[in-house]
Parts: structure tokens; C-alpha cells; sequence
């Protein structure tokens, strides 16, 4: 059976037209091609749909029958290629993102809201979680996007590099650090420092930080979360060598960031996705918003 919806088309405006003729003239269609169509459909069905006579057509019953469900077809077709049309246009849809816990809380946020404002019809929901929990969601489609920083993670994910973060030193308003435009590791000597566990891909590059100047960092804590080594910076506790984006999680005019140099050392925040789905017109949106709030971040 290859009923087209051209045949559907034709059949429906005759139903309604009650004549070849008028339903030709608002087809805008000649007549004979529009007869030909319905005669089509009705050797595919096989069965007669209408009942021809000299002054009139009438449906015969198999005709309104299938009146009413083709209708309903046309129907459901019209509604899925206006959905689709809808979420070519960002006006409807769902977005699926995950991030680590710092990135989650005080960097999406703003994203997110930025996103909603120019996609109302978006609904976004957001996954605060670890690297594997990541990995795993963007594999399994769980995740439609990820932002982070992240190792290779093998060639069924993409990674596409957004902005490249620098390491930065965060201090009180009062320490003397404060009162320079930039700091060089060689100078935190003697400071007492803030750091994260060496389970952290931050603290990897602190310690190649201070290898790079040939001097042993003097730890006073060692936290899990960036949010805990700013609280601790800010009660007067030490400094701390966190990230450039974790300035979004400073709160208030208690913490200075100085850009920490002589080496500069950066990282790049990337983007996952899956290679086997193609990102929908949503995500490449909500994509632009992320990279332009990471580029803010990352100039300070």
C-alpha cells in the first residue's frame, strides 16, 4: 500500500467540498489530476469512498469512516511538524545538563537564567554530580550536554574546548598579597595555604605550581570543596590557589583574586557531548550563553 499524503489531501477536500470542482478550485489544482488522486486511493484501499452521480458526490460509508481517521492523521502530522518546528525555533523542548558541583552552583545559575529568558519555552534540569556520574550520563543520554574540566573520556564523547581557565591566587582584603595587581608562586613561600585534596585535578596543578619554583607549599588545610577553601581564606586561615571561575563563588568584598604568574598555568573548561547524537538547536543556544559567561569569568 503507498498512499501518499497528496491522495489524503484530495480525498479530504472533496469530503468537505461535496465536488470535484470546488474542491479542485481550493486545492488549487486541476480537476482531473485531483479526480485521478482519489481514484488512486481508492484502488489502494480497495474500496469505493464516494458515491459519484451527475449533480453530486456523497461519501459512501467506508468513505466516512476513513473521513475520520485520515482527518485525524492529518491532524497528529500537522501538530508533530509544528512541535518540530517548535523546537527548531528554541520555543519548546528540553535541555539536560551536568556539571561538577562548583561549576553547578554558582556558574549555571546565571547561565541558566540567561538561557531561559531568550528560550522561555525551555525547560532545563541540571545534574550537580562527579566526573564519572558525568561521563556516565552523557553516554547513556541522560546528560545532553556536560561542562567541566575533564581527561580524555574515550571516542564515543566529544570534547569540545570552550575557554581556557588560569590558576589564581585568592586572598583577604587585608593581606599584604592584596595590595599587588598579580602574585608569582615564588612568592607564596611562606604563605599559609588553603588547598584541595589530591583527589582534585586543582591540586595536581598547585603542586606542579610550586615543583616549578622548586619550593614546598605550606599547607595549613586541605579541603573537598572550593566553596570550604573560600570560607577558610576569608576568615583570615591562608590563602588559596583555586581556578579563575571560582570567583563566581566569592560572596562579597572580603576576597581579592590575583592573577598568580611566572608560570601562569591554565586549564581548559570543555564541553561533552555525545558523538552518536546530534545536539538539538536548544543546546548549541544554551552552548553560546556557558561559553560567553566562562569567557566573562575568565577576563575577570
Amino acid at each position: 500500500m503507498k498512499i501518499t499524503l497528496k491522495q489524503i489531501q484530495s480525498f479530504l477536500a472533496v469530503a468537505e467540498a461535496g465536488s470535484f470542482s470546488l474542491a479542485a478550485k481550493r486545492l488549487n489544482t486541476a480537476q482531473p489530476a485531483l479526480s485521478q488522486s482519489v481514484k488512486d486511493l481508492e484502488t489502494d484501499l480497495g474500496v469505493r469512498l464516494f458515491d459519484r452521480t451527475t449533480r453530486r458526490v456523497e461519501l459512501t460509508a467506508a468513505g466516512e469512516e476513513f473521513r475520520h481517521s485520515s482527518a485525524k492523521v492529518l491532524e497528529d502530522l500537522e501538530h508533530a511538524v509544528e512541535g518540530l518546528h517548535m523546537l527548531a525555533e528554541r520555543r519548546r523542548g528540553k535541555l539536560r545538563v551536568a556539571a561538577p558541583p562548583l561549576l553547578a552552583s554558582f556558574v549555571l545559575p546565571q547561565v541558566i537564567a540567561s538561557f531561559q529568558a531568550s528560550s522561555p519555552g525551555i525547560a532545563v534540569q541540571l545534574s550537580d554530580v562527579g566526573t564519572e556520574q558525568i561521563l556516565e550520563a552523557v553516554r547513556s543520554g541522560r546528560a545532553d550536554c556536560a561542562v567541566g574540566t575533564f581527561p580524555p573520556a574515550g571516542d564515543d564523547i566529544e570534547r569540545q574546548p570552550l575557554v581556557r581557565d588560569s590558576l589564581m591566587l585568592f586572598c583577604r582584603e587585608d593581606s599584604a598579597f592584596a595590595a599587588r595587581d598579580s602574585a608569582v608562586w615564588s612568592g607564596l613561600a611562606e604563605a599559609p595555604l588553603v588547598t584541595l585534596t589530591r583527589d582534585s585535578g586543582i591540586r595536581l596543578l598547585v603542586e606542579v605550581g610550586f615543583e616549578s619554583v622548586r619550593i614546598e607549599p605550606r599547607i595549613s588545610f586541605e579541603v573537598t570543596q572550593i566553596t570550604t577553601a573560600l570560607a577558610l581564606v576569608e576568615a583570615g586561615l591562608g590563602v588559596a590557589v583555586l581556578p579563575a571561575y571560582a570567583r563566581a563563588a566569592v560572596r562579597g568584598p572580603g576576597i581579592r583574586a590575583l592573577p598568580l604568574e611566572e608560570p601562569v598555568i591554565t586549564r581548559e573548561i570543555m564541553l561533552l557531548k555525545s558523538r552518536d547524537r546530534m545536539p538539538t538547536p536548544a543546546a548549541q543556544s544554551f552552548i553560546e550563553h556557558l561559553t560567553r559567561a566562562l569567557r566573562r569569568l575568565a577576563a575577570g
